[in-house]
């Protein structure tokens, strides 16, 4: 059972992560045409910065669970790599129980009620531009979301480490 529920969590992050991998083209596009826009016409826009800045928000957000479920984080792990297997799972279940898990729910829980504040006064961002922001703390919450799920997910793989399970 808790091999399915990780193995779901992990398939819907590595999906996530690879379809929103997707939104460098857009980026790439908006960089581009401000580029050129700027240095052929002389003529920047008002909005290409703030949509770079938005997609590639939106680009690293969604890449922080891809990312976890891939192991890809800088971690410092000088001695627990040197670990027997045992120890260094019940190093991981300890760091994720009292660090990982309890910040990520802060977080999780913080950004959803930033981002219903922000839905509630349908924000916009004080430029000149003034885009609606408020459907991008949408979303950050639910990335942060994934990011906690992503957690479980690996605590759930270190108690079956711990317990032998070595099947993933």
């Amino acid at each position: 059972m808790l091999s399915k529920i990780s193995k779901l969590i992990d398939t819907f992050n590595i999906k996530e992560g690879e379809v929103t991998s997707l939104l460098i083209f857009p980026l790439l596009g908006v960089v581009i045409y401000e580029v050129f826009m700027r240095y052929v016409f002389n003529a920047p826009t008002i909005w290409g910065f703030e949509v770079t800045a938005f997609l590639y928000g939106l680009h690293y957000m969604f890449g922080m669970a891809y990312t976890d479920v891939l192991d890809g984080h800088v971690k410092v792990d000088i001695f627990s790599s040197r670990m027997p297997p045992r120890p260094r799972a019940i190093l991981a279940m300890v760091t994720t129980c009292v660090f990982f898990l309890p910040v990520m729910t802060c977080m999780t829980i913080w950004s959803f009620k930033f981002a219903a504040a922000s839905i509630a006064g349908w924000e916009r961002n004080s430029t000149s531009w003034a885009p609606v922001i408020w459907p991008y703390k949408f979303i950050m919450a639910f990335t942060f979301l994934f990011l906690l799920l992503q957690g479980v997910s690996n605590l759930l793989k270190q108690i079956r480490a711990l317990a032998g399970n070595r099947d993933s």
